[in-house]
């Protein structure tokens, strides 16, 4: 079986690492570039980060933050937020990132995916899904609904019906992250990420609503994701990834540790 993999989340607005709850009420706790170096040091498998406003700014991504960011660690780097054409993910390639993550604009330009595919292979292509928990419908037959613009707005997708297209359109990861879950710390939502895990054949990345190990144990072996994407639990020093990856080792899931 092939390793789990811990992936802290550093959100970044203006410049330093933020967190909220729900995708409301921010607040700045630190320089992402020193978290960057911290959580590499600390034994993350890869790091994610996003520049949460950048979208709805209509504005491009901050690319000396990940030209900063990626002079300081060593792993796998994930950068999103306020990319829109091949030409802005080469640019974050260039700028040291392994992987762009695209969200509201392939919602809005699917062929972005494929486009970005054909130039930089699959595995430099994540999709990026902020999903709410709505009524079922003919429309959102799954119960849960693509939003975009930083949970902003609801576009009448069905979740699972978009991380399918997607994956046939060539994206090589799904980041899936629950709005209703997300800055809890009561858990990642469990039936959406195994709903998403077991309709395609790609690495899915659950996200939001970690606060225990045991969350993580469970989304990574009941939900069957790939890997868990960590923020409050660890921005806040409730545990360290070590500690979170000794958890999960004593209990039987195979993770990457330092020694």
């Amino acid at each position: 079986m092939l390793n789990k993999r811990i992936i802290p989340c550093l959100d970044v607005r203006n410049g330093k690492t933020t967190k909220g709850i729900k995708f409301k009420d921010n607040v700045d706790i630190g320089d992402p570039v020193a978290m960057a170096r911290f959580y590499y040091n600390e034994g993350a498998d890869e790091l994610v980060f996003y520049d949460i406003t950048a979208s709805s700014d209509h504005r491009s991504i901050m690319l000396d933050v990940v030209e900063r960011t990626a002079r300081e660690i060593f792993i796998p780097f994930s950068v999103g937020g306020g990319i829109r054409t091949v030409d802005d993910m080469r640019a974050v390639l260039l700028a040291g990132a392994e992987k762009v993550s695209v969200n509201t604009a392939a919602v809005q330009n699917p062929d972005i995916i494929a486009e970005g595919a054909r130039a930089f292979g699959s595995q430099c292509i994540v999709l990026g899904m902020d999903v709410k928990q709505v009524e079922k419908s003919d429309r959102i037959p799954s119960g849960y609904e693509i939003v975009i613009h930083g949970g902003r707005t609801y576009m009448g997708i069905d979740a699972l019906w978009w991380a399918r297209e997607a994956e046939n359109l060539g994206a090589g990861e799904i980041c899936l992250n629950s709005i209703d879950a997300d800055g809890t710390g009561k858990g990642y939502e469990m039936t959406l990420t195994r709903m998403i895990s077991e309709a395609v054949n790609i690495p899915v990345i659950a996200s939001g609503g970690a606060g225990h190990p045991q969350h993580l144990f469970d989304v990574l072996t009941e939900a069957k994701a790939d890997a868990a994407l960590i923020a409050s639990m660890t921005h806040y020093g409730h545990y360290t990834v070590s500690q979170i990856k000794e958890y999960l080792s004593d209990r039987g899931v195979p993770v990457r540790m330092l020694w």
